[in-house]
């Protein structure tokens, strides 16, 4: 049995995608600095590094307050000061998984980092990051009106848009503040192939904050 602190607000999944109003700006922002700290605790400020290996709107829990708490460690590896690598055979959630964990190689936190930048894109644009989109039509309506499936990964679509200076095509139209675009850059910084080019959870956290700009050098 697993017991867990009750947490009146649910899943950040529920939160984001359910019957409720659409959650403002100031939420939503509130909610990534939240994430990204815990994140950041996992990997630096702990006395240990702690990969979680399994971040997704569903693994975040709101309390009362709307303060997000990580949640569901059943993959979680615990990786000593000395080492910054493992190895895990343990399947993954589709969608949130970086190309080394699907390749098979040894995975650092950089996996929790592309995961991150996921949930980043999904809480900017109000869509799962699972949906496709037909580069021919813009949003997919055609294809999905004639039962095609839609060519373009939503995330890969979406920085693409980002580099293009096109930040209001990712963002849900509902949304409207300050740290947007800096956020949708965060995002595709996050969502690197090469996990070298991405930032590291301390970077992403002084980014989100403003304490540093972060500029696009390459994006997916």
């Amino acid at each position: 049995m697993l017991v867990y602190e009750y947490m009146p607000n649910g899943s950040l999944d529920s939160y984001l995608f359910g019957s409720s109003p659409c959650p403002r700006w100031h939420d939503r922002y509130a909610l990534m600095l939240g994430i990204a700290r815990g994140l950041s605790y996992l990997h630096e400020g702990y006395h240990e590094r702690i990969i979680h290996g399994d971040i997704k709107l569903e693994n975040i829990l709101l309390d009362k307050d709307l303060c997000p708490k990580i949640a569901h460690f059943g993959m979680a590896k615990l990786v000593g000061r000395d080492f910054s690598r493992v190895l895990t055979t343990m399947p993954g959630t589709i969608g949130y998984l970086a190309p080394e964990w699907i390749s098979g190689l040894p995975i650092s936190g950089k996996a929790d980092v592309y995961s991150f930048g996921m949930v980043l894109f999904e809480l900017i644009s109000g869509r799962r990051n699972a949906e496709s989109y037909n580069d021919g039509d813009g949003d997919g309506t055609e294809a999905r009106a004639a039962g095609q499936r839609p060519s373009t990964f939503f995330p890969v679509r979406a920085a693409a848009r980002v580099v293009e200076g096109d930040t209001p095509a990712v963002v849900d139209p509902r949304l409207c503040g300050e740290l947007l675009e800096c956020a949708c850059r965060v995002a595709c910084w996050c969502i690197q192939d090469q996990e070298d080019h991405r930032l590291t959870m301390a970077q992403v956290v002084q980014a989100l904050e403003g304490v540093v700009d972060v500029h696009y050098r390459k994006i997916v």
